[in-house]
């Protein structure tokens, strides 16, 4: 990736919505996250897959725990499938290799606040998340275009 790109997406980078995400989705699955960095953490989409299964019962029936990075990369996609049956927009998704080679956490960090947005409107009973980034948010294009 443009190095120049990496650095404007880096800048878009807010560590305290990381951390209000992280907590909500703490709450909602009802564990803490390993003792390693937010993006870590969620990388093998395994956090995601049990977020999305708290939100919407039994909408990731099966998910792997375990394995090689194909198959825990597998989860991501997983979570983008149910995400986007919970209802939420292409624009607002994040690419795989967006979170599992962390070329733009920024971009996990809204589509979990728009899974949080969507959330309310289901009426989820369960911690909401209290801040709510902009609707308006798109997502950063890594190809150049």
């Amino acid at each position: 990736m443009d190095i120049a790109l990496q650095r404007k997406i880096a800048a878009k980078r807010d560590p305290n919505l990381d951390r209000e995400v992280q907590e909500w989705i703490e709450a909602i699955i009802g564990e803490k996250f390993p003792d390693i960095p937010y993006e870590d953490a969620i990388k093998d989409g395994v956090i995601l897959c049990k977020l999305m299964n708290k939100l919407q019962p039994n909408a990731i029936p099966k998910y792997a725990t375990s394995g090689g990075s194909f198959k825990l990369r597998e989860n991501i996609s997983l979570f983008q499938n149910a995400a986007r049956d919970y209802g939420i927009a292409e624009a607002e998704l994040f690419q795989s290799i967006d979170l599992f080679e962390k070329r733009n956490i920024p971009q996990v960090t809204r589509c979990l606040f728009a899974v949080a947005r969507e959330a309310r409107k289901h009426k989820f009973n369960g911690p909401l998340l209290a801040s709510t980034m902009s609707q308006a948010n798109t997502r950063e294009s890594v190809g150049g275009k």
